[in-house]
Order: C-alpha cells, then sequence, then structure tokens
C-alpha cells in the first residue's frame, strides 16, 4: 500500500519565504520548508494497481499553466489543528483540481467530501493558546509571496513517521 496526493510543489524561494514566519507560536509542530505544497487532491492509501491507474488518468489532463499567490495566514478546525497560508482566488487552480478531481472519480476513486480550499499548510496544531494564535494571524495578516510560475504538478508519495511526513515524487505531469 501506498498514501498518495497529488500537489503543486513550491519553488525553494517561496519555502524559504514562508518558513521565515514559521516561528513564535507555542504548541505549533511546524512543516519542514521541504514539504511545503499546494495539495489539489489527497487520495490516501491505494494498491499498487490503483496507483498505476491514477498515474493513467492524471498523464491524460490537459490544462494551462498559471500563477498561483500565496498571501495571508488562518486555520481550520473549530478548535485550531492545522495552520496555513492561504492562496489567493484562482480560477485556474481551481479549474486543475477540477479536472484531477474528475480524472479519479473516472478511474473509480470516491469523490472528496470536502470543499476546496487552497492552500499551503505551516504548522499542525496541539494545545495552543488561542489569543496566542489570535496574535499570530495578525501579524501575519498581510503575508504575500511574490507570484508563482506554475506548469507542472505531481503525484506525491507520503511516508508518516514521528517526526513528520516524508515525502517522495512519484511522476510529474506538465501543464500546457
Amino acid at each position: 500500500m501506498i498514501r498518495l496526493f497529488v500537489g503543486i510543489a513550491l519553488p525553494p524561494e517561496i519555502c524559504l519565504r514562508l518558513s521565515l514566519i514559521c516561528a513564535g507560536l507555542p504548541g505549533a509542530r511546524w512543516v519542514d520548508p521541504g514539504n511545503f505544497h499546494v495539495t489539489l487532491r489527497f487520495i490516501g492509501e491505494v494498491d499498487e494497481g490503483t496507483a498505476s491507474d491514477i498515474d493513467a488518468a492524471l498523464v491524460q489532463i490537459v490544462a494551462p499553466r498559471f500563477s498561483l499567490t500565496i498571501a495571508g495566514t488562518g486555520h481550520f478546525g473549530g478548535r485550531p489543528r492545522l495552520l496555513w497560508a492561504g492562496i489567493e482566488p484562482n480560477p485556474a487552480l481551481v479549474h486543475l483540481h477540477d479536472k484531477v478531481e474528475h480524472a479519479l472519480m473516472r478511474i473509480g476513486l470516491p469523490p472528496d467530501s470536502r470543499k476546496y480550499a487552497p492552500h499551503v499548510s505551516l504548522a499542525r496544531l496541539k494545545e495552543v493558546a488561542v489569543p496566542r494564535l489570535q496574535a499570530f494571524l495578525a501579524e501575519h495578516a498581510l503575508f504575500r509571496a511574490p507570484p508563482v510560475a506554475v506548469d507542472r504538478f505531481s503525484l506525491i508519495a507520503s511516508t508518516l513517521t514521528k517526526s513528520g511526513a516524508i515525502y517522495e515524487d512519484q511522476a510529474d505531469y506538465r501543464l500546457r
């Protein structure tokens, strides 16, 4: 079994900029900057045959290149559990997400039950003081990185370890 997701890698200079805001929040387990990415679709654990079918489906996707901008910060969860950097609204990104989702559904994977909310995960939160989190969010509300040119997306394997996830690209798919 292999744990997979489809994502967009970020260039090192953007990862560096994001890493510079990843501090000053006790209780946050920061994501390794080398793992910063924008998820298009989390797949989960599949067998090798299904992984091969996923690759064959993703190869067929035709979508244009585009750029995206990372801006602002926020969190998911009523009890905050994930701190993220946001992605400005982007129709081309949503179009690519929809193409990935439909390709995966055509090979029999169930649809993603969550509404697509593009972001870059910065930290997992465990017992974070809400006032400290609010202060962090206020301090970085105006965070904005330069636009990122997106000319490909990837199928990525994720191995969970005690020190965090280890990601390994399985395949890249070029945009036109």
